[in-house]
């Protein structure tokens, strides 16, 4: 057109890098540092699944929502974070699931309970299913494909469905004698601990973060009842409320009721959880 200034796409490669060959032995970055040669060194690619933004701020188009501090605490401890949009065809959504080195399940709403064969409790809060079935398909590829996964909060509850556990609707209406877990960041930052959790003696967890029990923050009402098959509780609340699960047969499979991302900046404990999962995350399958 006349006027207008074309732009080659090849402009972003000037600073050293060459373009990929047909047999793709070059494919080089835009540092000149060679992909296929340098696996081991590039920042592992981890997948964030997407929220529905409710309402949608323009009605007939699907919003989608998440938290900065997961891509910030994973970015910080040397991973590249990917947030996975929903209700994307299976073929593409398998595509990118196909190139990620580990998956994050993060907080969140409600699930539905039919995920887990139970009728709604009066207490469930909203759900989302469009989430549910992006989550949980991804996270039952990821089981099978042992790609490292690490489940806080809400993501906790959805790894356990996935491979076929159940949870508590609302602990306040169906765990007697349960303590408060429910806080709002207004009135609890997220760096600051509510109550102690007990780590199990052996287990995978305990020997990342080093000590027996630690101080964590609560954002819940919801939590694991039945632990999935293969999975083991290893962490728990003075109340016996279950706040870790691992399933020590897979290379790095763990998740946590607690907000370690929000304890990022001010807990060496949580950055130690971040760390160990991205260590993982770079090794060969």
């Amino acid at each position: 057109m006349p006027g207008r200034i074309q732009i080659s796409r090849l402009s972003g490669m000037q600073r050293g890098a060459s373009v990929p060959s047909a047999a793709g032995k070059e494919h080089k970055s835009v540092s000149g540092t060679s992909f296929l040669e340098d696996k081991k060194h590039r920042r592992p690619l981890i997948g964030i699944p997407a929220a529905s933004l409710e309402p949608p701020p323009n009605p007939g188009a699907r919003y989608f929502q998440f938290s900065g501090n997961y891509p910030a605490a994973l970015a910080a401890s040397g991973a590249l974070p990917v947030i996975i949009p929903l209700g994307l065809p299976e073929e593409a959504m398998r595509e990118m699931f196909e190139r990620l080195d580990g998956l994050l399940l993060a907080g969140g709403v409600d699930i539905a309970p039919e995920e887990y064969g139970e009728t709604p409790h009066p207490q469930l809060g909203r759900v989302d299913r469009l989430r549910d079935a992006t989550e949980l398909t991804l996270a039952r590829w990821a089981l099978a494909a042992d790609l490292p996964i690490l489940g806080i909060c809400r993501g906790i509850q959805s790894l356990n469905v996935a491979a076929g556990g159940t949870l508590y609707q609302d602990l306040a209406a169906q765990y007697p004698g349960a303590c408060r877990h429910t806080y709002q960041p207004a009135e609890s930052p997220w760096e600051k601990p509510t109550h102690q959790a007990r780590l199990a003696a052996g287990s995978r967890l305990a020997a990342i973060l080093g000590v027996p029990e630690l101080a964590v923050n609560s954002f819940h009402h919801q939590a694991v009842k039945q632990p999935a098959p293969g999975f083991t509780p290893v962490a728990w609340a003075e109340d016996g409320v279950i706040e870790g699960i691992e399933d020590a047969a897979r290379q790095f499979v763990i998740g946590v009721q607690w907000h370690p991302e929000g304890m990022f900046q001010t807990d060496p404990l949580a950055r130690r959880l971040f760390a160990a999962f991205v260590a993982a995350t770079r090794t060969d399958r």
